[in-house]
């Protein structure tokens, strides 16, 4: 199954169906699907069958003609996160060598910036039709209304940097197969609802792998209704506007859903199923949207760019559970979903016994092919067939997984091994913290120092005694923060990751033995 026949399928069954709604305008399955041929048509005059094509652009309906419509050209799809400074955009360019960069006016003096430094770009598409480049529109204008020839499942279709939260960017290869398993695994761990049209609102940025829900909702032939970019405002608009049945969400959106005094006012009784992931969910958040959100089924779901999307997830039935005097269950990343398989293994390869502490390991078709040009990555990312996540897990008797840390964000600090997942979740719980992030930071005494970097919920700013001492009656005192920096706006990523790598760097040198 190809990328492309996500779509193709809804407009056999469905072709009058709304596919996609975006600003005031509309397109049903057969136009959408109609538009994707006629792209991959477009695409084969300028390229050539594995080029890459990069998009530049905020979300509009053509970056979603761009998910289908670049695969089935036979090509691969770059995108290209508009946050980027030049110096990046041009580097991840570099990189994976597009010969295409699709963009839009907004965007179009970076996008010139880094094809005068990138040779194998030899053509710029604007969606908005810029003077002076190849408008998008003349590649879709009067093309055949055919299938174009149908390149094989296993060929690379998406190529997706990964954040590079902890160093440098990767290109993860998705292949048609990976995509569309990523996707039928979502849509098959998670029946729908008996709902009479089924609306999925899609705030994530299409440059992130969480676009992919785009990909989920046409499999099961729902309208999206999708944002140019997140904003409150935005959310809160659609959901009555559009009689939103489900979402997914990173936990700054909600978090920020529900600061913002617009909400009250808001009807959203007509959602459903709110999914979250991308980041690590405060509790205290968690249980206040359960509140607020009182007829949706809440799911959390675990994964990343190398897994095509999430390979586990936790249902409605383990929020209930928690919500029924099991709290521990908000921390759990769920169970494999149908499609997947995951164990916890030690550094040896042997797999853990319950509730033991090692790496996490995935295994399905979702998998990603390897990294770009990056052969002794690949390489280190396998284990017997078995994907390296990256993440400590530990996995109880009944089969649930919890995520600890992220390996490189594991602090030693005086011989002891601190998870800063554990210490923010505490943190998290403080009146006067609106978020937080823990790093290590280099000590000549400890080794590694645990650091805490707190963005504060209003004026008052929390001290460092007062946060040792919160933490205090909460974890070991070795766990507790040594250090504490108070900022407006902790740095994150398009999906609201926070970006620890910068904040390692502001705490690179060694503090003297105190």
């Amino acid at each position: 199954m190809l990328i492309s026949d996500v779509v193709g399928f809804a407009a056999r069954r469905a072709p009058e169906v709304p596919a996609l709604e975006f600003e005031g305008a509309t397109w049903t399955f057969g136009e959408l699907h109609a538009g994707a041929r006629g792209l991959a048509h477009g695409l084969a005059e300028i390229a050539r069958p594995g080029d890459r094509v990069a998009v530049l652009t905020e979300n509009n309906p053509e970056y979603v003609l761009a998910y289908y419509g670049v695969p089935l050209a036979g090509m691969v799809l770059l995108p290209v996160n508009y946050r980027l400074a030049r110096r990046e955009v041009a580097d991840l360019l570099a990189d994976a060598t597009p010969t295409v960069l699709i963009t839009e006016a907004k965007y179009l003096d970076l996008a010139r910036h880094a094809a005068a430094e990138v040779p194998s770009i030899r053509t710029i598409v604007t969606v908005d039709d810029v003077a002076g480049t190849t408008p998008l529109s003349a590649l879709l204008d009067s093309r055949p209304d055919v299938e174009p020839e149908r390149p094989d499942e296993d060929a690379p279709a998406w190529l997706l940097y990964t954040s590079g939260t902890t160093g440098r960017a990767k290109g993860a290869v998705l292949t048609h197969r990976n995509v569309v398993a990523g996707a039928v695994n979502a849509v098959l761990s998670w029946p729908r609802a008996l709902e009479r049209r089924p609306v999925s609102l899609v705030p994530w940025p299409l440059c992130h792998i969480a676009g992919y829900n785009v990909l989920v909702a046409h499999l099961a032939a729902e309208t999206v209704v999708l944002l140019r970019r997140y904003s409150t405002e935005g959310f809160l608009d659609a959901v009555p506007r559009h009689r939103v049945t489900a979402t997914t969400v990173a936990p700054t959106m909600l978090a920020m859903l529900l600061r913002h005094p617009a909400l009250e006012d808001c009807d959203t009784t007509s959602i459903t199923r709110i999914g979250y992931g991308s980041a690590p969910m405060p509790g205290a958040t968690l249980r206040e949207a359960m509140t607020r959100f009182p007829n949706a089924g809440f799911r959390a779901g675990f994964g990343m760019t190398e897994l095509a999307g999430n390979a586990l997830a936790h249902g409605p039935e383990g929020h209930r559970a928690a919500a029924d005097g099991h709290p521990e269950l908000l921390a759990s990343a769920g169970t494999p979903m149908l499609l997947s398989a995951a164990r916890v293994v030690d550094d040896h390869g042997a797999e853990c016994g319950p509730d033991e502490v090692g790496e996490l390991e995935i295994r399905g078709d979702q998998v990603f092919s390897g990294y770009w040009n990056r052969p002794e990555a690949t390489a280190e990312a396998f284990r017997d067939g078995w994907f390296r996540t990256g993440d400590l897990a530990r996995c109880d008797r009944e089969g649930r997984f919890a995520i600890v840390d992220r390996r490189k964000d594991m602090i030693l600090t005086g011989g002891e091994n601190v998870y800063s997942r554990e210490v923010e979740d505490v943190l998290h719980q403080h009146a006067a913290v609106s978020a937080a992030a823990v790093v290590g930071a280099p000590d000549e005494l400890w080794g590694e120092r645990v650091v805490a970097v707190i963005e504060p919920a209003g004026p008052e700013h929390p001290a460092l005694e007062e946060i040792r001492e919160f933490c205090a009656t909460r974890l070991a005192g070795y766990k507790c923060p040594r250090q504490v920096l108070v900022v407006a706006e902790l740095p994150r990523s398009a999906s609201g990751k926070v970006l620890k790598r910068e904040l390692r760097e502001r705490f690179a040198g060694p503090l003297a033995p105190r």
